[in-house]
């Protein structure tokens, strides 16, 4: 007769979601994709009023969701708190509505919290961020803010990166994320 212990050996791991915008999210997708214990990412938006919005209207502004991406993690391999560490250092927390070349609402930084726990990590971060000193006496005005529904981008956003490496790298480098990350860094963000 098998003990408990062998039932669960060999149980798929129980894996969570994790929701951030943090501007144009073609530049998300490759950080998170590179992290062990990351399962997958999806590129969509979630934040707003509009139901099953198209990049389009989106892109227009007026539906109130940002650009944003979803991580499904297994916590067993990468923490919540790790998760939150990549999101920081890949955007500028102190710019409103905007992330480099992109401007609008739906360009924001912003954590979209699923439960308790991630909203707690979410604020410590936030806080600890605003207390280092890495952007001076700028504000970090990120939003920490409840997950809403997340829908999906069009099959052409999914992977971009990877899909379209150098419009994707031409565009990532015009958009002066790298060198502002290099320069609060030490390092450009996801490369």
């Amino acid at each position: 007769m098998a003990n408990a212990e062998d039932k669960t050996a060999g149980a798929a791991p129980k894996l969570e979601k994790a929701t951030f915008a943090g501007g144009c999210f073609w530049c998300m997708q490759p950080p998170f994709d590179k992290l062990k214990g990351v399962v997958s990412t999806i590129v969509g938006y979630t934040g707003g009023q509009k139901v099953s919005p198209t990049y389009e209207q989106v892109s227009a502004g007026a539906t109130g969701h940002a650009e944003s991406i979803e991580v499904t993690y297994d916590p067993a391999r990468v923490s919540y708190a790790e998760l939150l560490d990549v999101f920081w250092r890949n955007i500028d927390p102190t710019a409103r509505d905007r992330q480099f070349v992109d401007v609008g609402n739906q360009y924001r930084a912003a954590v979209f919290y699923h439960n308790e726990e991630q909203r707690t990590l979410a604020l410590a971060s936030k806080e600890k961020l605003e207390k280092s000193g890495k952007f001076g006496s700028k504000a970090i005005v990120t939003e920490i803010v409840p997950a809403a529904t997340f829908y999906p981008a069009e099959d052409y956003h999914q992977k971009y990166y990877q899909k379209s490496g150098v419009r994707y790298k031409f565009y990532r480098f015009n958009s002066g994320r790298d060198q502002f990350l290099k320069k609060i860094w030490g390092k450009a963000g996801e490369e």
